[in-house]
């Protein structure tokens, strides 16, 4: 959980820093769902690599940490996976 926890802090510190009040989540299903939406959209090579502008190592690293938090998000509820690309069935 702690990759996952972290994900959500740094998404929500950023959100507040635009005054959006939506707020991600995991005590909820819909919440849950969000969270995965919002991990399946970081994985997209277009915003996994900023369109090609970031270097590998970044590139990796940003993979890594999202797909670690994909997983925990699995373990706490196996239904999220169907809401993530590369986890689904």
């Amino acid at each position: 959980m702690k990759a996952l926890n972290a994900l959500i802090k740094q998404e929500n510190a950023w959100a507040s820093i635009f005054n959006n009040h939506t707020a991600y989540e995991v005590a909820t299903v819909a919440g849950r769902r969000r969270v995965a939406e919002m991990i399946d959209a970081k994985l997209s090579p277009e915003n996994l690599s900023c369109d090609g502008e970031l270097p590998m190592t970044q590139v990796r690293a940003r993979y890594r940490a999202l797909t670690s938090a994909a997983q925990d998000l699995v373990r706490l509820d196996p239904s999220m996976a169907q809401f993530m690309y590369e986890f689904g069935e």
